[in-house]
Protein backbone atom coordinates (compact mmCIF):
# COMPACT_ATOMS: atom_id res chain seq x y z
CA UNK A 1 0.00 0.00 0.00
CA UNK A 2 1.02 3.53 -0.89
CA UNK A 3 2.19 5.70 2.48
CA UNK A 4 -0.24 8.08 3.71
CA UNK A 5 0.08 11.76 4.44
CA UNK A 6 -2.06 13.61 6.98
CA UNK A 7 -4.51 10.60 7.19
CA UNK A 8 -5.23 10.44 3.74
CA UNK A 9 -4.04 8.83 0.12
CA UNK A 10 -5.97 9.68 -3.32
CA UNK A 11 -8.31 12.46 -3.48
CA UNK A 12 -7.95 13.35 0.34
CA UNK A 13 -4.49 13.50 0.13
CA UNK A 14 -5.51 16.17 -2.37
CA UNK A 15 -7.82 17.90 -0.47
CA UNK A 16 -5.44 18.05 2.10
CA UNK A 17 -2.75 19.64 0.17
CA UNK A 18 -5.49 22.16 -0.74
CA UNK A 19 -6.13 23.17 2.67
CA UNK A 20 -2.81 23.79 3.51
CA UNK A 21 -2.47 25.76 0.11
CA UNK A 22 -5.80 27.65 0.53
CA UNK A 23 -4.52 28.48 3.83
CA UNK A 24 -1.56 30.77 2.60
CA UNK A 25 -4.11 32.59 0.09
CA UNK A 26 -6.29 33.32 3.50
CA UNK A 27 -2.98 34.37 5.08
CA UNK A 28 -1.78 36.37 1.92
CA UNK A 29 -5.88 37.72 1.92
CA UNK A 30 -6.09 38.77 5.23
CA UNK A 31 -2.84 41.05 5.09
CA UNK A 32 -3.95 42.19 1.71
CA UNK A 33 -7.07 43.94 3.93
CA UNK A 34 -5.98 44.26 7.54
CA UNK A 35 -3.59 47.08 7.17
CA UNK A 36 -5.75 49.54 5.07
CA UNK A 37 -8.44 49.30 7.76
CA UNK A 38 -5.52 49.98 10.80
CA UNK A 39 -4.35 53.14 8.84
CA UNK A 40 -7.63 54.84 9.42
CA UNK A 41 -7.56 54.21 13.02
CA UNK A 42 -7.67 57.16 15.09
CA UNK A 43 -5.16 55.78 17.81
CA UNK A 44 -3.19 54.40 15.24
CA UNK A 45 -2.71 58.08 14.06
CA UNK A 46 -1.79 59.48 17.11
CA UNK A 47 0.79 56.76 17.57
CA UNK A 48 2.62 57.25 14.93
CA UNK A 49 2.20 60.97 14.79
CA UNK A 50 -0.77 61.85 12.07
CA UNK A 51 1.69 60.81 8.93
CA UNK A 52 0.91 62.12 5.61
CA UNK A 53 -1.58 60.95 3.07
CA UNK A 54 1.86 60.00 1.07
CA UNK A 55 3.47 58.21 4.40
CA UNK A 56 0.33 56.49 4.80
CA UNK A 57 0.77 55.32 1.29
CA UNK A 58 4.39 54.24 1.55
CA UNK A 59 3.62 52.78 5.12
CA UNK A 60 1.29 50.57 2.57
CA UNK A 61 2.99 49.62 -0.22
CA UNK A 62 6.31 49.08 1.46
CA UNK A 63 4.85 45.67 2.01
CA UNK A 64 4.97 45.13 -1.49
CA UNK A 65 8.61 45.54 -1.91
CA UNK A 66 9.34 42.96 0.78
CA UNK A 67 6.81 40.70 -1.39
CA UNK A 68 9.02 41.40 -4.51
CA UNK A 69 12.15 40.32 -2.46
CA UNK A 70 10.65 37.10 -1.15
CA UNK A 71 9.28 36.20 -4.34
CA UNK A 72 12.33 36.62 -6.10
CA UNK A 73 14.27 34.74 -3.04
CA UNK A 74 12.29 31.42 -4.11
CA UNK A 75 13.81 31.00 -7.84
CA UNK A 76 16.68 29.97 -5.80
CA UNK A 77 15.34 28.44 -2.32
CA UNK A 78 11.98 27.13 -3.77
CA UNK A 79 13.50 24.05 -5.66
CA UNK A 80 16.35 23.48 -2.90
CA UNK A 81 13.77 23.75 -0.13
CA UNK A 82 11.00 21.93 -1.63
CA UNK A 83 7.40 23.41 -1.66
CA UNK A 84 6.21 22.50 1.85
CA UNK A 85 9.46 23.48 3.70
CA UNK A 86 9.33 26.61 1.03
CA UNK A 87 5.73 27.38 2.67
CA UNK A 88 6.52 26.85 6.75
CA UNK A 89 9.72 29.08 6.03
CA UNK A 90 7.59 31.79 4.16
CA UNK A 91 4.88 31.66 7.15
CA UNK A 92 7.89 32.04 9.98
CA UNK A 93 9.42 35.22 8.07
CA UNK A 94 5.42 36.30 8.19
CA UNK A 95 5.04 35.69 12.22
CA UNK A 96 8.18 37.27 12.56
CA UNK A 97 7.27 40.11 10.71
CA UNK A 98 3.56 40.77 12.59
CA UNK A 99 5.23 40.16 15.80
CA UNK A 100 7.41 43.52 15.03
CA UNK A 101 4.37 45.48 13.37
CA UNK A 102 2.46 45.11 16.68
CA UNK A 103 4.55 45.84 19.11
CA UNK A 104 5.61 48.92 16.58
CA UNK A 105 5.59 52.68 18.20
CA UNK A 106 7.78 54.35 15.76
CA UNK A 107 7.05 54.66 11.40
CA UNK A 108 10.09 53.13 11.26
CA UNK A 109 9.87 49.84 13.02
CA UNK A 110 6.08 49.58 11.85
CA UNK A 111 7.91 49.81 7.91
CA UNK A 112 10.57 47.40 8.87
CA UNK A 113 7.96 44.64 10.35
CA UNK A 114 6.08 45.09 6.89
CA UNK A 115 8.67 44.67 4.75
CA UNK A 116 9.23 41.45 6.68
CA UNK A 117 5.94 40.27 6.68
CA UNK A 118 5.68 40.90 2.66
CA UNK A 119 8.87 38.80 1.83
CA UNK A 120 6.99 35.85 3.90
CA UNK A 121 4.06 36.65 1.98
CA UNK A 122 6.10 36.92 -0.94
CA UNK A 123 7.98 33.51 -0.78
CA UNK A 124 4.28 31.79 0.13
CA UNK A 125 2.28 33.20 -2.84
CA UNK A 126 5.10 32.07 -5.03
CA UNK A 127 5.19 28.46 -3.91
CA UNK A 128 1.49 27.48 -3.56
CA UNK A 129 -0.06 27.61 -6.66
CA UNK A 130 3.04 25.50 -8.06
CA UNK A 131 2.71 23.20 -5.05
CA UNK A 132 -0.69 23.20 -5.83
CA UNK A 133 -0.75 22.50 -9.98
CA UNK A 134 2.04 20.04 -9.37
CA UNK A 135 -0.45 17.58 -7.40
CA UNK A 136 -3.39 17.84 -8.97
CA UNK A 137 -5.40 15.91 -11.41
CA UNK A 138 -5.53 17.58 -15.17
CA UNK A 139 -9.78 18.26 -14.16
CA UNK A 140 -9.25 19.72 -10.71
CA UNK A 141 -6.03 21.86 -11.18
CA UNK A 142 -8.41 24.66 -12.25
CA UNK A 143 -10.96 24.35 -9.82
CA UNK A 144 -8.18 23.87 -7.07
CA UNK A 145 -6.81 26.98 -7.82
CA UNK A 146 -9.80 29.02 -7.51
CA UNK A 147 -10.60 27.78 -4.19
CA UNK A 148 -7.25 29.07 -2.95
CA UNK A 149 -8.22 32.34 -4.41
CA UNK A 150 -11.83 31.93 -2.94
CA UNK A 151 -9.68 31.63 0.56
CA UNK A 152 -7.57 34.66 -0.26
CA UNK A 153 -10.49 36.70 -0.17
CA UNK A 154 -12.28 34.46 2.74
CA UNK A 155 -9.05 36.28 4.26
CA UNK A 156 -9.33 39.60 3.02
CA UNK A 157 -13.38 39.54 4.20
CA UNK A 158 -11.90 38.21 7.97
CA UNK A 159 -9.49 41.42 8.13
CA UNK A 160 -12.18 43.84 6.93
CA UNK A 161 -15.03 42.34 9.56
CA UNK A 162 -12.05 42.14 12.62
CA UNK A 163 -10.94 45.20 11.86
CA UNK A 164 -14.06 46.78 12.11
CA UNK A 165 -15.11 44.69 15.32
CA UNK A 166 -11.66 45.78 17.04
CA UNK A 167 -12.50 49.80 15.91
CA UNK A 168 -14.62 49.84 18.94
CA UNK A 169 -12.64 48.19 20.95
CA UNK A 170 -9.87 50.23 23.70
CA UNK A 171 -6.57 52.79 22.65
CA UNK A 172 -4.26 50.56 20.90
CA UNK A 173 -6.09 47.50 20.98
CA UNK A 174 -8.08 48.28 18.00
CA UNK A 175 -5.17 48.16 15.64
CA UNK A 176 -2.42 45.75 17.11
CA UNK A 177 -4.73 42.83 17.76
CA UNK A 178 -5.47 42.66 13.92
CA UNK A 179 -2.19 42.94 13.09
CA UNK A 180 -0.67 39.98 15.68
CA UNK A 181 -3.47 38.15 14.57
CA UNK A 182 -1.36 36.96 11.38
CA UNK A 183 0.49 34.63 13.44
CA UNK A 184 -2.75 32.17 14.01
CA UNK A 185 -2.07 31.65 9.98
CA UNK A 186 1.65 30.83 11.00
CA UNK A 187 0.70 28.28 13.33
CA UNK A 188 -1.95 26.44 10.68
CA UNK A 189 0.59 26.16 8.81
CA UNK A 190 2.86 24.56 11.22
CA UNK A 191 -0.12 21.80 11.78
CA UNK A 192 -0.11 20.95 8.36
CA UNK A 193 2.64 21.30 6.26
CA UNK A 194 5.11 18.58 7.93
CA UNK A 195 3.17 16.58 7.05
CA UNK A 196 2.46 16.41 3.46
CA UNK A 197 4.44 15.13 0.34
CA UNK A 198 6.19 17.55 -1.81
CA UNK A 199 5.98 17.90 -5.55
CA UNK A 200 6.73 14.84 -7.04
CA UNK A 201 7.59 16.63 -10.42
CA UNK A 202 10.37 18.64 -8.29
CA UNK A 203 11.75 14.92 -7.05
CA UNK A 204 12.01 13.20 -10.77
CA UNK A 205 13.65 16.30 -11.36
CA UNK A 206 16.06 16.33 -8.48
CA UNK A 207 16.57 12.19 -8.92
CA UNK A 208 14.65 10.97 -6.05
CA UNK A 209 13.01 8.83 -8.20
CA UNK A 210 12.15 6.11 -5.54
CA UNK A 211 10.49 9.14 -3.56
CA UNK A 212 8.47 10.66 -6.85
CA UNK A 213 6.25 7.47 -7.39
CA UNK A 214 5.91 6.58 -3.75
CA UNK A 215 4.54 10.06 -3.73
CA UNK A 216 2.50 9.83 -7.16
CA UNK A 217 1.35 6.58 -5.76
CA UNK A 218 -0.31 8.31 -2.67
CA UNK A 219 -2.09 10.85 -4.72
CA UNK A 220 -3.08 8.06 -7.15
CA UNK A 221 -5.05 5.80 -4.17
CA UNK A 222 -7.42 3.22 -4.73
CA UNK A 223 -4.77 1.16 -3.37
CA UNK A 224 -1.98 2.32 -6.13
CA UNK A 225 1.80 1.33 -5.03
CA UNK A 226 4.42 2.41 -6.86
CA UNK A 227 4.51 -0.73 -8.54
CA UNK A 228 1.37 -0.01 -10.27
CA UNK A 229 1.36 0.60 -13.73
CA UNK A 230 -0.50 3.46 -13.82
CA UNK A 231 1.67 5.27 -11.77
CA UNK A 232 4.92 4.45 -14.19
CA UNK A 233 2.85 5.49 -16.70
CA UNK A 234 2.39 8.95 -15.11
CA UNK A 235 6.14 9.09 -13.85
CA UNK A 236 7.39 7.93 -17.58
CA UNK A 237 5.43 10.87 -19.11
CA UNK A 238 6.87 13.74 -16.62
CA UNK A 239 10.38 11.84 -17.40
CA UNK A 240 9.83 11.98 -21.25
CA UNK A 241 8.71 15.73 -21.15
CA UNK A 242 12.15 16.35 -18.83
CA UNK A 243 14.11 14.60 -20.81
CA UNK A 244 13.27 16.32 -23.95
CA UNK A 245 13.89 19.80 -22.45
CA UNK A 246 17.09 19.05 -20.73
CA UNK A 247 17.33 22.54 -19.02
CA UNK A 248 20.02 21.91 -17.08
CA UNK A 249 22.17 22.06 -19.69
CA UNK A 250 21.49 25.43 -20.78
CA UNK A 251 22.35 28.86 -18.67
CA UNK A 252 20.33 31.36 -17.97
CA UNK A 253 21.71 33.40 -20.28
CA UNK A 254 20.99 31.27 -22.96
CA UNK A 255 17.29 30.66 -21.86
CA UNK A 256 16.84 34.23 -21.23
CA UNK A 257 18.27 35.04 -24.88
CA UNK A 258 16.21 32.25 -26.53
CA UNK A 259 18.80 29.45 -27.36
CA UNK A 260 17.01 27.04 -24.98
CA UNK A 261 14.27 24.01 -25.50
CA UNK A 262 11.71 26.71 -27.49
CA UNK A 263 9.57 29.13 -25.65
CA UNK A 264 11.50 29.25 -22.46
CA UNK A 265 11.11 33.01 -22.32
CA UNK A 266 8.20 33.57 -23.95
CA UNK A 267 6.24 31.57 -21.04
CA UNK A 268 8.02 33.50 -18.92
CA UNK A 269 6.81 36.58 -20.28
CA UNK A 270 2.90 35.29 -20.46
CA UNK A 271 2.96 33.97 -16.70
CA UNK A 272 4.40 37.25 -15.81
CA UNK A 273 2.15 39.47 -17.64
CA UNK A 274 -0.74 37.97 -16.78
CA UNK A 275 0.17 38.66 -13.01
CA UNK A 276 0.85 41.92 -13.90
CA UNK A 277 -2.75 42.40 -15.55
CA UNK A 278 -4.13 40.58 -11.52
CA UNK A 279 -2.40 44.06 -10.03
CA UNK A 280 -2.92 46.62 -13.63
CA UNK A 281 -6.66 45.90 -12.92
CA UNK A 282 -6.93 48.56 -10.34
CA UNK A 283 -8.63 45.43 -7.66
CA UNK A 284 -5.61 46.79 -4.81
CA UNK A 285 -6.76 50.66 -5.53
CA UNK A 286 -10.12 49.14 -3.82
CA UNK A 287 -8.95 46.18 -1.82
CA UNK A 288 -6.08 48.43 0.25
CA UNK A 289 -7.97 51.70 0.02
CA UNK A 290 -11.62 50.59 0.13
CA UNK A 291 -12.90 52.38 3.45
CA UNK A 292 -10.51 55.36 2.72
CA UNK A 293 -11.84 56.04 -0.66
CA UNK A 294 -15.32 55.90 0.77
CA UNK A 295 -14.25 58.73 3.30
CA UNK A 296 -12.14 61.08 1.53
CA UNK A 297 -13.61 60.33 -2.17
CA UNK A 298 -17.00 59.94 -1.52
CA UNK A 299 -17.32 61.65 1.78
CA UNK A 300 -18.74 58.41 3.78
CA UNK A 301 -18.44 58.36 7.48
CA UNK A 302 -15.55 56.72 9.50
CA UNK A 303 -18.22 54.04 10.34
CA UNK A 304 -20.35 53.82 7.73
CA UNK A 305 -17.21 52.83 5.10
CA UNK A 306 -16.39 50.45 7.68
CA UNK A 307 -19.43 48.74 7.39
CA UNK A 308 -19.54 48.74 3.53
CA UNK A 309 -16.03 47.86 3.09
CA UNK A 310 -16.75 44.76 4.96
CA UNK A 311 -19.79 43.99 2.93
CA UNK A 312 -18.00 44.96 0.05
CA UNK A 313 -15.84 41.88 0.92
CA UNK A 314 -18.57 39.45 1.44
CA UNK A 315 -19.97 40.08 -2.21
CA UNK A 316 -16.29 39.66 -3.38
CA UNK A 317 -15.78 36.46 -2.23
CA UNK A 318 -19.30 35.33 -3.31
CA UNK A 319 -18.30 36.02 -6.38
CA UNK A 320 -14.87 34.47 -5.63
CA UNK A 321 -16.47 31.20 -5.24
CA UNK A 322 -18.77 31.46 -8.57
CA UNK A 323 -15.30 31.26 -10.35
CA UNK A 324 -15.49 27.78 -9.16
CA UNK A 325 -18.23 26.43 -11.67
CA UNK A 326 -16.60 28.63 -15.08
CA UNK A 327 -13.07 27.67 -15.27
CA UNK A 328 -13.42 24.61 -16.31
CA UNK A 329 -16.28 24.61 -18.19
CA UNK A 330 -15.57 28.29 -20.35
CA UNK A 331 -11.39 27.86 -20.09
CA UNK A 332 -8.96 30.42 -18.75
CA UNK A 333 -9.29 32.52 -22.02
CA UNK A 334 -12.97 32.87 -22.16
CA UNK A 335 -13.78 34.02 -18.48
CA UNK A 336 -10.43 36.18 -18.63
CA UNK A 337 -11.64 38.39 -21.62
CA UNK A 338 -15.07 38.72 -19.86
CA UNK A 339 -14.24 39.28 -16.94
CA UNK A 340 -12.16 42.20 -17.84
CA UNK A 341 -14.68 43.76 -20.00
CA UNK A 342 -16.87 43.68 -17.21
CA UNK A 343 -14.48 44.98 -14.96
CA UNK A 344 -13.79 47.96 -17.62
CA UNK A 345 -17.88 49.08 -17.57
CA UNK A 346 -17.46 49.17 -13.65
CA UNK A 347 -14.64 51.85 -13.67
CA UNK A 348 -16.39 53.61 -16.52
CA UNK A 349 -19.72 54.24 -14.63
CA UNK A 350 -17.37 54.94 -10.98
CA UNK A 351 -15.94 57.78 -13.14
CA UNK A 352 -18.76 58.55 -15.14
CA UNK A 353 -20.82 59.46 -11.62
CA UNK A 354 -17.06 60.67 -9.80
CA UNK A 355 -17.14 63.23 -12.35
CA UNK A 356 -20.69 64.34 -12.53
CA UNK A 357 -20.45 64.76 -8.54
CA UNK A 358 -16.89 67.24 -9.20
CA UNK A 359 -19.00 69.37 -11.21
CA UNK A 360 -21.92 69.93 -8.86
CA UNK A 361 -24.54 67.13 -9.55
CA UNK A 362 -26.05 65.30 -6.38
CA UNK A 363 -23.40 63.42 -4.20
CA UNK A 364 -25.58 61.76 -2.57
CA UNK A 365 -27.19 59.82 -5.32
CA UNK A 366 -23.78 59.75 -7.31
CA UNK A 367 -22.31 57.95 -4.28
CA UNK A 368 -24.87 55.49 -4.19
CA UNK A 369 -24.23 54.76 -8.04
CA UNK A 370 -20.17 54.76 -6.97
CA UNK A 371 -20.68 52.62 -3.93
CA UNK A 372 -23.12 49.59 -6.42
CA UNK A 373 -20.47 49.57 -8.88
CA UNK A 374 -17.53 49.15 -6.29
CA UNK A 375 -19.36 46.40 -5.33
CA UNK A 376 -19.87 45.26 -9.27
CA UNK A 377 -16.33 45.95 -9.96
CA UNK A 378 -15.60 43.35 -6.79
CA UNK A 379 -17.90 40.49 -8.64
CA UNK A 380 -16.64 40.99 -11.90
CA UNK A 381 -12.65 40.65 -11.00
CA UNK A 382 -13.56 37.40 -8.44
CA UNK A 383 -15.47 36.08 -11.56
CA UNK A 384 -11.74 35.68 -13.73
CA UNK A 385 -9.66 38.46 -13.51
CA UNK A 386 -8.64 37.47 -9.70
CA UNK A 387 -8.43 33.46 -10.21
CA UNK A 388 -7.20 33.35 -14.09
CA UNK A 389 -3.72 35.04 -13.06
CA UNK A 390 -2.70 33.11 -10.45
CA UNK A 391 -3.36 29.60 -11.94
CA UNK A 392 -2.22 30.87 -15.61
CA UNK A 393 2.03 31.04 -14.48
CA UNK A 394 1.45 27.40 -12.64
CA UNK A 395 0.23 26.26 -16.39
CA UNK A 396 1.89 27.86 -18.96
CA UNK A 397 5.56 27.64 -17.62
CA UNK A 398 8.19 24.76 -18.55
CA UNK A 399 8.28 21.51 -16.60
CA UNK A 400 12.03 22.34 -15.63
CA UNK A 401 11.18 25.85 -15.21
CA UNK A 402 8.21 25.86 -13.19
CA UNK A 403 9.47 26.83 -9.91
CA UNK A 404 11.75 29.95 -11.80
CA UNK A 405 9.31 31.05 -14.39
CA UNK A 406 6.45 31.19 -11.12
CA UNK A 407 8.88 33.16 -9.03
CA UNK A 408 9.19 36.17 -11.82
CA UNK A 409 5.18 35.42 -12.63
CA UNK A 410 4.57 36.92 -8.26
CA UNK A 411 7.73 39.30 -8.20
CA UNK A 412 5.80 40.74 -11.43
CA UNK A 413 2.53 41.05 -9.26
CA UNK A 414 4.33 42.35 -5.94
CA UNK A 415 6.20 45.18 -8.15
CA UNK A 416 2.89 46.21 -10.08
CA UNK A 417 1.14 46.03 -6.39
CA UNK A 418 3.22 48.40 -5.27
CA UNK A 419 2.93 50.56 -8.33
CA UNK A 420 -0.37 50.76 -7.75
CA UNK A 421 -0.92 50.73 -4.12
CA UNK A 422 1.80 53.73 -3.94
CA UNK A 423 -0.34 55.93 -6.69
CA UNK A 424 -3.45 55.80 -5.63
CA UNK A 425 -3.79 58.23 -2.48
CA UNK A 426 -2.13 60.73 -5.00
CA UNK A 427 -4.27 59.88 -7.64
CA UNK A 428 -7.47 60.06 -5.90
CA UNK A 429 -6.44 63.44 -4.68
CA UNK A 430 -4.76 65.17 -7.26
CA UNK A 431 -6.66 63.59 -10.69
CA UNK A 432 -10.49 62.92 -9.43
CA UNK A 433 -12.68 61.58 -11.62
CA UNK A 434 -10.01 60.74 -14.49
CA UNK A 435 -8.38 58.39 -11.93
CA UNK A 436 -10.64 56.04 -12.19
CA UNK A 437 -10.37 56.48 -16.29
CA UNK A 438 -6.72 55.35 -15.86
CA UNK A 439 -8.28 51.65 -14.80
CA UNK A 440 -11.03 51.12 -17.18
CA UNK A 441 -8.65 51.81 -20.24
CA UNK A 442 -6.30 48.98 -18.96
CA UNK A 443 -8.97 46.43 -18.04
CA UNK A 444 -10.46 46.91 -21.51
CA UNK A 445 -6.93 46.60 -23.45
CA UNK A 446 -6.66 42.83 -21.38
CA UNK A 447 -8.89 41.58 -24.00
CA UNK A 448 -6.92 41.70 -26.46
CA UNK A 449 -4.17 40.92 -25.79
CA UNK A 450 -5.86 37.56 -23.96
CA UNK A 451 -7.42 36.89 -27.06
CA UNK A 452 -4.20 37.14 -29.52
CA UNK A 453 -1.21 35.76 -27.41
CA UNK A 454 -2.29 33.64 -24.62
CA UNK A 455 -2.95 29.63 -25.43
CA UNK A 456 -5.83 27.79 -23.32
CA UNK A 457 -4.73 25.65 -20.68
CA UNK A 458 -7.58 24.42 -19.23
CA UNK A 459 -8.26 20.68 -20.10
CA UNK A 460 -4.54 19.59 -20.77
CA UNK A 461 -2.16 18.20 -18.30
CA UNK A 462 1.12 20.14 -17.82
CA UNK A 463 2.66 18.04 -19.91
CA UNK A 464 0.41 18.81 -22.97
CA UNK A 465 1.23 22.51 -22.83
CA UNK A 466 5.24 21.23 -22.80
CA UNK A 467 3.65 19.67 -26.00
CA UNK A 468 2.05 22.40 -27.26
CA UNK A 469 5.17 24.93 -27.59
CA UNK A 470 7.64 21.84 -28.90
CA UNK A 471 5.38 23.18 -31.57
CA UNK A 472 6.76 26.61 -32.21
CA UNK A 473 4.21 27.93 -32.59
CA UNK A 474 3.38 31.31 -33.64
CA UNK A 475 3.34 34.72 -31.71
CA UNK A 476 -0.28 35.21 -32.25
CA UNK A 477 -2.09 31.98 -31.43
CA UNK A 478 -5.83 33.24 -32.00
CA UNK A 479 -6.09 30.74 -35.42
CA UNK A 480 -4.31 28.09 -33.85
CA UNK A 481 -6.73 25.35 -32.91
CA UNK A 482 -4.43 23.59 -30.51
CA UNK A 483 -3.85 26.70 -28.39
CA UNK A 484 -7.67 27.92 -28.50
CA UNK A 485 -9.72 25.02 -28.27
CA UNK A 486 -11.44 24.38 -25.13
CA UNK A 487 -11.61 20.63 -25.08
CA UNK A 488 -7.77 18.27 -24.85
CA UNK A 489 -5.96 17.91 -28.47
CA UNK A 490 -6.57 14.58 -29.79
CA UNK A 491 -2.45 14.42 -30.59
CA UNK A 492 -2.01 15.09 -26.94
CA UNK A 493 -4.47 12.12 -26.06
CA UNK A 494 -2.82 9.61 -28.22
CA UNK A 495 1.04 11.23 -27.15
CA UNK A 496 -0.20 9.50 -23.60
CA UNK A 497 -1.73 6.75 -25.38
CA UNK A 498 1.56 6.16 -26.53
CA UNK A 499 3.41 6.35 -23.92
CA UNK A 500 1.33 4.37 -21.33
CA UNK A 501 1.31 1.04 -24.57
CA UNK A 502 5.20 0.76 -24.10
CA UNK A 503 4.87 0.92 -19.96
CA UNK A 504 1.97 -2.25 -20.60
CA UNK A 505 4.55 -3.84 -23.05
CA UNK A 506 6.85 -3.56 -20.58
CA UNK A 507 4.97 -4.34 -17.69
CA UNK A 508 5.11 -7.87 -17.00
CA UNK A 509 2.80 -8.46 -13.84
CA UNK A 510 5.21 -9.55 -11.37
CA UNK A 511 6.59 -7.44 -8.23
CA UNK A 512 9.54 -5.78 -9.31
CA UNK A 513 11.34 -3.36 -7.24
CA UNK A 514 11.70 0.18 -7.81
CA UNK A 515 15.07 0.91 -8.59
CA UNK A 516 14.21 -1.63 -11.67
CA UNK A 517 11.71 0.20 -12.60
CA UNK A 518 13.93 3.53 -12.27
CA UNK A 519 16.21 1.24 -14.45
CA UNK A 520 13.95 0.63 -17.10
CA UNK A 521 12.00 3.83 -17.41
CA UNK A 522 15.64 5.54 -18.12
CA UNK A 523 16.48 3.23 -20.71
CA UNK A 524 12.79 3.54 -22.60
CA UNK A 525 13.61 7.09 -22.79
Amino acid sequence: MARKYLGGSGERLTVWISIAASTVLVFYGYDQGVFGNVIISENFLHTFGYPSANMQGVMTSIYNIGCFIGAMSTIWTGDILGRPRQIMLGSTVIGIGAIIQTCSWTVASMMVGRIIAGAGTGMNTATAGVWQAETSKMNSRGKLVIIQMANCITGFSISNWLTLGFSFAPRDIAWRFPLAFQLFFTFCIYAMCPFLPDSPRLLIRKGKHDEALEILAALEGHGATPESTSVITQYSIIKDILDREQMNKYTWWQLLSGKGPSGVLRRMILGALMQAMNQISGINVTSYFMSYIFINALGISELLSRILAAAGSVDYLIFACFAYFVIERYGRRKVMMTSAAACSICWIVIAASQGQTEAGGDSYKLGIVAVSFFFLFFASFGMGVLGVPWLYPTEINALEMRTKGASLAMSTNWICNYAVVQATLPGIQNLGYKFWVIWAVICAAFIPVTYFFYPETANRTLEDIDRFFETKPGILIHRNKLAVQLHRPVEFIEADARIAANEETKFDGGSRSISKINAETKEAV
